[in-house]
């Protein structure tokens, strides 16, 4: 289909320059935004922040009872249709309700499970009768909602599950045997979508009730981190499953798990921004209020360059996770318009854009394990101590590497995605690998810079697009259908499409940015911008030096690693004075500020 919505296709971020002033920032929150999120800031505050110690001690009771009142005032019901008893706000809304709500800790998790994965396989593949039977429980609340995929032996291999259903011999129900681990809300969840395989090899999702017969929970696990949230093996023993239950289509249950894990991922990298931002307010007001050798630590170099290197990254991704948000909801959008109902819609939206998805999670979920590390080390021992806050979120944060598909698992879909689109014809990489290869035999183009705004940096990014294609070109051509063995280099590739779709969200920010408010007033977010640019360009080269260095050797190798120092020059900008003014910004502000 012609995408008229003057958006790019999903992945053509990658061969394409993007239109700015069709990029949504969040700068561009409208007043009923602000006021859901206030809500749920308000939320967190008054009846999830004073009872964090209770939380993690799982005391009987107190998280089934937060989601009670989070149901009482329809945070659990935002992206439910109207319909079906909820807000049915589009995705920017809900992904800056996830933001918001992910500075929660444990009841974060508990309810991302339940909005997320334990109540969306409903809404997007139940059929009429099941939405009308348990979205409105679910979008209050009065029923709580789980996910069961994982079994002991199939962790990142989802599909590969043993569990198994059967058709009884009346027709009426499916008996389901087997048993599920790791499942987040197990000891209070009512409803459970549960997969398993029918006749053996037809992976099929079930709607499976607590009160089913045959349905029994292991104990609690003892976790490192996000102690509050439920975490129990379910075990299925002759399971009674009326047929009426069954979930989406027989056998087709692959597509609920893969789709359901493409809003998942950028859902996660949202809860990770907003768990970010409440590390960074508590590290810069401890660095304004710790005094050593009679001045508050904000005031030394060292402290300064962590502060402004955590808001620069939570600012890059942040941009990123709001530019997919848009890209996402306009094809939703655009997908309505052709015939689609709501549902099919943002399915079809996220699927689209599932290679975002994937670099939005390994960036969300690898910029809050930096933030909380970074964190840790500006309250010093004081970071070690269970009596301050940053013990939590250290441990909290470690999770989001493995949720949602491993990063590893993440990085390598990236590629994966990528070139099978190339091989579908659906994304053209060959006609600009095929140029940039073209490009390495000319000589190079060492013409007057333009100094014009966002010139360097709309060429910068142009150059380092090119370093993928050529590496990825090269990888493709040397190994061909043997390249999904080599796990490695196509790690460096994705990092390398990380780092540059992450920059150029940044970039597009900013243009945005400075038609709004002026050049003047935006210096800092500029400088930010240029900080994180910078050490882009550095982290891609070394990648593409890595990978390129597995690859060949010779005259080859020599010709290659010429090119990528091409594409690849480093900035001339003193970063130590860019982050010393974003620091100073952040400590007069005594929070994060941007």
């Amino acid at each position: 289909m012609e995408n008229t919505n003057n958006h790019l296709k999903g992945g053509a971020f990658l061969i394409s320059e993007s239109d700015y002033n069709a990029n949504f920032i969040p700068e561009e929150f409208n007043e009923e935004h602000k006021l859901m999120a206030d809500a749920a800031h308000e939320f967190l505050k008054q009846y999830v922040d004073p009872q964090l110690d209770k939380i993690d001690a799982m005391e009987p009771g107190l998280m089934p009872s937060l989601l009670d009142k989070a149901g009482e005032l329809g945070l659990l019901g935002v992206a439910i249709p109207e319909n079906f008893g909820g807000f049915g706000k589009d995705f920017i809304t809900s992904m800056l309700m996830t933001e918001v709500l992910g500075a929660g800790h444990s009841f974060s998790v508990a309810m991302a499970a339940h909005t997320g994965i334990g109540t969306l396989p409903i809404l997007y593949f139940g059929n009429e009768s099941q939405k009308a039977k348990y979205l409105p429980k679910l979008a209050t609340g009065e029923w709580k909602g789980s996910y069961c995929l994982t079994e002991p032996g199939s962790g990142s291999d989802a599909l590969a599950a043993k569990t198994k259903a059967v058709l009884s011999e009346d027709g009426k129900h499916y008996i389901l045997n087997g048993q599920k681990m790791w499942i987040t809300n197990a000891g209070f969840a009512d409803v459970f979508t549960v997969f398993a395989q029918v006749d053996g090899d037809k992976f099929t999702g079930f709607i499976v009730e607590k009160s089913f017969d045959g349905l029994s929970l292991g104990e609690e696990e003892h976790k490192m981190g996000i102690k509050g949230s439920s975490t129990r093996q379910v075990f299925f023993s002759d399971c009674k499953v009326p047929v009426e239950n069954v979930l989406g289509e027989i056998g087709k249950g692959h597509l609920i798990a893969f789709n359901i894990l493409n809003i998942g991922r950028a859902k996660l990298a949202a809860a990770a921004l907003g768990g970010g931002k409440q590390v960074i307010n508590q590290s810069v007001e401890y660095a304004n209020t710790r005094t050593q050798f009679k001045l508050p630590i904000a005031k030394f170099g060292a402290i300064r360059h962590k502060l402004a290197e955590q808001a620069i990254r939570t600012f890059a991704v942040e941009s990123a996770i709001y530019r997919v948000s848009d890209l996402i909801e306009a094809k939703e959008i655009e997908l309505e318009q052709s015939g689609k109902n709501a549902s099919s819609a943002l399915l079809g939206a996220a699927e689209e854009y599932a290679v975002e998805c994937a670099i939005l999670k390994v960036a969300g979920s690898e910029l809050l394990d930096f933030v909380v590390d970074e964190g840790v080390q500006i309250f010093g021992g004081y970071g070690f101590s269970a009596d301050f806050p940053m013990d939590r979120s250290y441990r909290d944060s470690r999770i989001n590497r493995i949720f949602e598909g491993t990063n590893e698992i993440n990085r390598l879909l990236i590629v994966d995605m990528l070139l099978k689109r190339a091989m579908k014809g659906e994304l053209d990489l060959m006609t600009p690998a095929m140029a940039v290869q073209k490009e390495l035999m000319s000589i190079p183009d060492f013409g007057a810079e333009d100094e014009a705004l966002f010139i360097a940096e709309k060429k910068t990014l142009a150059q380092l697009k090119k370093s993928i294609l050529m590496v990825a070109g090269t990888a493709v051509q040397k190994y061909m259908m043997s390249l999904a063995k080599e796990q490695e280099i196509l790690m460096n590739i994705a990092d390398m499409a990380i780092d540059v779709f992450v920059a150029e969200s940044l970039l597009l920010r900013l243009q945005k940015l400075v038609d709004i408010k002026g050049e003047a007033a935006c210096s800092l977010e500029l400088d930010i911008l240029r900080v994180y640019l910078s050490n882009a360009i550095d982290r891609v080269n070394v990648n593409g030096r890595t990978a390129i260095n597995s690859m060949c050797e010779g005259d080859e190798q020599r010709m290659l690693l010429m090119g990528l120092k091409r594409f690849t020059k480093p900035s001339m900008i003193n970063t130590k004075e860019a982050r010393r003014r974003i620091a100073a910004a952040l400590c007069e502000a005594n929070r994060y500020c941007f």
